[in-house]
């Protein structure tokens, strides 16, 4: 086939002298061209997502065709039509308030044990120059209004008398108090709070000593770093003891995500991964490693996981690989499977949709079942009742819609109909055990603050450091899920640590920590001064 002829539609009559040869040679340029169709489409779809469309999975189906818009509805011909009516013009009063309490306010927009209150009282003007006994106070109005300090520190003097007993002529001092990290200037408020803006509140800490500095106060950015590390330091123990107890759980889910730590190069950093482990007991562990080994499952779940236990994940051959060697149970998540289809509907919308659709009426019945607050044997009755004949309906559609559609093998959507093949068995694993969820997506939740810190302190500048985000996160997060103030939490354990009995430091997880020290935590020297709720406002 010449140029000409690859460049132009030939004629019928030329059609007719194709050589079997060309006819080969024009069908893999079709498919070629097909395939690198589908593949720019797809591509072009993903990147206008990013740039312009919201990053949510979210389905809004499309309207029915015979669904009319508002402005759409007729009008009956023989209506009445009402007579106007001339309205004389007037001005409307504007509501006027002093945002004062009143006995039927439902209560105060803030707490008041946790928030320092000033009081200031603003005099009568109706009382300048009358005596006391000319009028009387019969009550008061309050009104409360939200202001703020830049950069609200504190600076703790503590001032120790130095005295000589005459009896004994010698010369005595109380010791200076001793602070969580020895030898330091920062007092357990501090240290948190400087934890809490950069983990929590995402805050590097450049920005940190910005602010310090437009506050009056003088230290290194290096001293910062370094307050970060040495706390990390001592929480490490309460975090090796909450990963020991999700390694101990029967259910768990695991993931990995990216972060850039230690340098590759000049201007370049290496990538390692966090891989964030879930437990039934609703606490969550950030384990860093340099790669994506396979070798990192083990090292975190270990060899031994225990009869009955379900390790539930995505498709990647890590889990299934680590499963195989040990035996664990591997079940599949859904939410990993419909993003496969809602990335392939922009080549094929019609097979996407009903894709979408199908899991959809799944994730219908867990909803169900989260308001019904179904628990153990009756929800696996219900999914063994509902969700079953769902998912056997949704996988009878899958292998009809490979064997009767004739995707090209590269088309996403025939990508995405494998995947989900491939992973039936893992894929049915919820429907029979009650304590299996249909997605990762607690976990998902749960390691958030990883990819929004990704956007605000962008790396970490070792690998030292990318693990103590890990020991971090993990305590926070932890906090987060079950309630416990991540502030209290860690003014308490950073205080009580070392005075704790090693055999027993699972009690200082949030989870058991909350059951034991929550109602008495220790406090810091700044609120022993009646200043409140110590955390500074910034």
């Amino acid at each position: 086939m010449t140029t000409a002829q690859s460049s132009s539609i030939p004629t019928p009559e030329e059609a007719a002298r194709w050589t079997a040869g060309q006819i080969v040679e024009l069908s893999r340029a079709h498919v070629a061209l097909r395939h690198e169709r589908d593949t720019l489409k797809h591509q072009l779809e993903w990147f206008k997502r990013q740039l312009f469309g919201t990053k949510s999975e979210k389905r809004h189906p499309e309207p029915a065709p015979t669904q009319m818009f508002l402005g759409e509805l007729p009008i009956p011909e023989s209506a009445p039509v009402a007579p106007g009516k001339l309205v004389a013009a007037h001005t409307r009063q504007a509501r006027a308030t002093d945002f004062a309490k009143t006995e039927h306010d439902d209560g105060l927009f803030f707490d008041e044990q946790r928030v320092p209150v000033q009081t200031i009282e603003l005099p009568n003007p109706e009382v300048e120059g009358l005596l006391p006994e000319q009028y009387e106070v019969i009550g008061e109005k309050v009104s409360h209004r939200l202001a703020q300090r830049p950069g609200s520190y504190v600076v703790l003097k503590y001032v120790r008398p130095v005295i000589k007993r005459r009896d004994t002529e010698t010369i005595h001092c109380a010791p200076a108090p001793v602070g969580v990290i020895e030898g330091s200037r920062a007092d357990v408020s501090f240290i948190v709070g400087l934890l809490l803006d950069k983990f929590l509140w995402h805050l590097p800490l450049y920005r940190q000593h910005l602010r310090l500095t437009d506050a009056g106060i003088r230290v290194s950015r290096a001293w910062l770093t370094q307050l970060c590390a040495k706390a990390s330091a001592l929480l490490e123990p309460i975090y090796a003891a909450q990963l020991a107890s999700i390694r101990t759980a029967r259910v768990k889910a695991m993931d990995e995500t990216p972060i850039k730590a230690g340098r590759a190069g000049p201007g370049k950093m290496k990538v390692g991964y966090f891989w964030p482990i879930y437990g039934e007991l609703d606490e969550v562990c950030f384990p860093f490693f340099e790669g994506r080994a396979h070798s990192n499952v083990e090292t975190v779940l270990g060899l031994e996981p225990g009869k009955g236990s379900v390790l539930l994940s995505d498709g990647y051959g890590a889990y299934a690989a680590y499963a195989q060697k040990t035996g664990i149970l591997h079940a599949q998540c859904w939410a990993h499977t419909r993003r496969e289809f809602f990335e392939a509907q922009a080549v094929e919308p019609a097979l996407g949709a009903e894709a979408l659709e199908r899991i959809g009426a799944l994730y219908a019945i867990e909803e169900h079942i989260r308001k019904k607050k179904l628990k153990l044997e009756a929800k696996r009755e219900y999914r063994l009742e509902h969700a079953k004949p769902v998912v056997e309906g949704f996988f009878a559609w899958v292998q009809h819609t490979l064997d009767n559609h004739g995707l090209l093998p590269a088309n996403p959507m025939t990508q995405a109909l494998a995947y989900a093949r491939n992973r039936r068995v893992g894929l049915e694993v919820f429907l029979t055990d009650p304590d299996v969820p249909v997605d990762t997506n607690h976990l998902e939740r749960a390691l958030r603050p990883i990819p929004m810190g990704r956007k605000s302190w962008n790396f970490c500048w070792t690998e030292l450091g990318a693990k103590h985000v890990g020991i971090l996160q993990s305590l926070l997060t932890t906090c987060r899920l079950h309630n416990v103030d991540p502030y209290d939490y860690l003014v308490d354990v950073l205080q009580r640590i070392d005075q704790h009995p090693a055999a027993n430091v699972a009690q200082l997880t949030p989870r058991l920590w909350k059951a034991h020290f929550s109602q008495q935590p220790l406090h810091s020297d700044l609120h022993q001064l009646g200043m409140g709720r110590e955390t500074p406002l910034s």
